[in-house]
């Protein structure tokens, strides 16, 4: 079994925060799959599924970013699952708006969602960092996380959810740079190909 995690805060007031877009893919990806209803479960809620023949457990924890690892860490141990078969979707500020890359271990970088799991399971999970880009400014970075995504954002955001749900397959089967790779060309098919710096306006942005 596999565990996807995406991760975000719950409750209507956080659903369309930027730093919940781990838990849009992952909603995605289960929704387009035809995973079981969700259910409250290891302090979060979980829907069960196959892709490519594997099964996959979606977690979204509901403890709030900053203890996702109580709940990573007790689907984990129920399941037995492995450290390598955990795959965290989560929003990435080192990354333009629209990007995907995929990272096997490594630290938080300042993400509290990240070192929460990384305290309670260790550090070599599967990151999938989803790029939201950066203020500019540090001192923004909170309110900005913790903002909505704007209107004209919208369209990559559902678009990126999109193309990993297309695209799972490639997940399960740990093809880590043939998905970068469909990413990348849906995203850029779909006219949101990602500036190569903070600030440059995307393709289709006014």
């Amino acid at each position: 079994m596999l565990l996807f995690v995406g991760l975000g805060n719950p409750g209507r007031e956080y659903a369309g925060n930027r730093h919940n877009i781990g838990f849009m893919a992952v909603e995605k990806i289960a929704d387009a799959h035809g995973f079981s209803a969700s259910r409250a479960r290891f302090q979060g809620l979980v829907r069960e599924g196959t892709i490519a023949g594997e099964r996959v457990l979606a977690l979204l924890p509901q403890t709030y970013m900053n203890e996702s690892g109580r709940s990573v860490g007790e689907a984990l141990r129920f399941h037995k699952i492995a450290l390598s078969d955990v795959v965290v979707f989560h929003d990435e500020l080192d990354l333009a708006p629209a990007k995907c890359r995929v990272k096997i271990g490594g630290g938080a970088a300042g993400h509290n969602g990240l070192r929460s799991i990384g305290a309670h399971i260790g550090q070599d999970f599967k990151r999938m960092r989803l790029g939201i880009g950066h203020p500019g400014d540090k001192a923004r970075v909170h309110s900005y996380v913790l903002g909505d995504f704007a209107k004209s954002e919208e369209p990559w955001v559902k678009a990126l959810c999109g193309a990993l749900a297309d695209n799972a397959a490639l997940i399960v089967k740990g093809d880590d740079a043939g998905l970068q790779n469909k990413i990348h060309l849906a995203m850029d098919a779909a006219g949101f190909a990602a500036p190569k710096r903070v600030g440059e306006k995307r393709v289709g942005e006014a």
